[in-house]
């Protein structure tokens, strides 16, 4: 029986495979899902699943998530998605959404790494700053 740690390192080699010019190939990615599938061999669904994680952690490395409160006008959307591309490079994706809980401004999420210029984040870490705890928008203590 392999141990995680090889199902992990097939998985990577795998992935690799599945890479054209250092840009993931969805095309491969499918069709290597489609032959694990079809081989049913011993652990497949193990190094299907790290396979399927390490896909998912490319996507988000790859693809910035914009949510401001209002719509962004298109002008303001391409200067986002050329300042991102300066960035983490010309791989990028911008997918822009509006989340009003965000009151004004705007938060990037790009993999691990978030950028919060948000009317939401200045009030929690203004609250913070006078030792209020909230949740939910409201005062902890009542």
């Amino acid at each position: 029986m392999k141990t995680t740690k090889e199902t992990m390192r097939e998985a990577r080699q795998v992935f690799r495979l599945c890479l054209v010019d250092g840009e993931l190939d969805e095309g491969r990615v499918r069709e290597v899902v489609q032959v694990v599938l079809q081989s049913r061999r011993r652990g497949y669904l193990a190094l299907l699943s790290h396979f399927v994680r390490l896909v998912k952690l490319d996507y988000d490395r790859h693809t910035a998530k914009v949510e401001s409160a209002l719509p962004l006008p298109d002008d303001l959307q391409a200067n986002v998605q050329s300042e991102l591309a300066g960035v983490y490079g010309p791989g990028i994706t911008a997918v822009f959404t509006r989340n009003p809980a965000l009151i004004g401004g705007m938060r990037i999420q790009v993999g691990s790494d978030v950028y919060d210029g948000s009317v939401q984040s200045g009030l929690a870490a203004l609250g913070r700053s006078f030792g209020i705890a909230s949740t939910n928008g409201r005062n902890a203590s009542g």
